[in-house]
Formats: C-alpha cells, structure tokens, sequence
C-alpha cells in the first residue's frame, strides 16, 4: 500500500512540473479581468473565436488566461464558460 502512495504522488508531481499553457478558441465573447471578484477592472474584451492561452485552472469559475492585444500581452482571469467543455 505505501508504494502505491509514493508512485501516485511522484505523478502528480511530475504533471505539474510540466504544465505549460494550452491555446483555446474562445466560444462566446467574453472579459479578460485583473482580478477574480466583481470589484475586478476590464482588461480587455475576447472576442468569439479569438484564440486564449489557458496558463492555470483558478477555480471552478475561473481560469488564468494570456491574450494578445495590439501586440501587446495581457494576462488576467476569464470565467470558464468562455471556453468549450472537454
């Protein structure tokens, strides 16, 4: 039993070690925000289809996200439901 404890956790370890940032095409027209709450100031506005890289899954509402706008890079927090579902 203790071997398959220690097996599981090198995994996730090493899963997470790895973790880069994925691109998705957004499916709705959606707010890149600074922050995670409703106070949070508008970054800028993704439109649909608009390609997002997905950096971290926040939360169950929220994923961090980098768009690029006027060749600029911007990096803040999206809801999930901008994104389709896998």
């Amino acid at each position: 039993m203790l071997a398959s404890c220690s097996t599981a956790s090198e995994t996730s370890t090493t899963s997470r070690a790895n973790r880069t940032p994925v691109a998705y095409n957004t499916v709705v027209e959606c707010i890149l925000y600074d922050g995670m709450s409703k106070q949070s100031a508008q970054l800028t506005t993704v439109g649909s289809g608009m390609e997002v890289q997905v950096m971290d899954t926040v939360d169950a509402y929220f994923v961090k996200a980098r768009v690029t706008k006027d060749g600029k890079p911007l990096t803040g927090f999206m809801y999930r439901t901008c994104f389709p579902q896998r």
